[in-house]
């Protein structure tokens, strides 16, 4: 991003070395320069138009091995540096019945990570056969701060791989997201 006439997107500025980021960059950076040109107001503001707020909150990354790994937001270890008070769960990919649709003998892993104080995704992290198309789900859920009792109501179709965030918000624990819905 920029200030007044200098800006950068991309590994340039050494925000998140990704070539997804630094085009979520470059839109954020053009409309800058656009709405100057127009002599219109700019809003740097904590996820604004001319912002690049997922810089800094929800990066997506994925791994492209054999398994892949797909992670975005924090993991326990950072959430907890960062003042977070949290609760990690993990469930089976292997166990949900679209793995089985999806590829003979699938194994992998799902966590996330829940900011307790506030009851919103703050982490994913997932091992296994093509897991970087579970991510934008969870990126969503993250950089929206979705709270966990409306992602009970985001139903996962039936059977795919994606029923992982069902089996995820049970272990979590649906009396634990019932009693924040006051």
């Amino acid at each position: 991003m920029g200030d007044g006439w200098l800006y950068a997107a991309g590994d340039v500025n050494r925000r998140a070395l990704l070539t997804h980021q630094g085009k979520y960059q470059a839109r954020a950076v053009g409309d800058a320069i656009v709405a100057r040109a127009r002599g219109n107001a700019v809003d740097l503001s904590p996820w604004g138009r001319h912002a690049a707020t997922a810089d800094l909150r929800a990066v997506p990354q994925v791994v492209f091995t054999d398994p892949e790994v797909a992670t975005v937001g924090h993991t326990a270890a950072s959430a907890a540096a960062a003042g977070l008070r949290v609760r990690s769960v993990e469930h089976d990919l292997g166990s949900v019945a679209g793995a089985a649709l999806h590829a003979d003998g699938y194994t992998g892993r799902a966590a996330m990570i829940v900011d307790e104080d506030r009851q919103v995704l703050v982490g994913f992290t997932a091992v296994g056969p093509d897991v970087g198309e579970l991510l934008h789900a969870a990126t969503v859920a993250v950089a929206a701060e979705v709270p966990l009792d409306r992602l009970w109501h985001a139903v996962p179709a039936y059977p795919t791989v994606s029923e992982i965030w069902l089996r995820l918000l049970e272990a979590y624990g649906r009396d634990a997201v019932a009693g924040s819905e006051g």
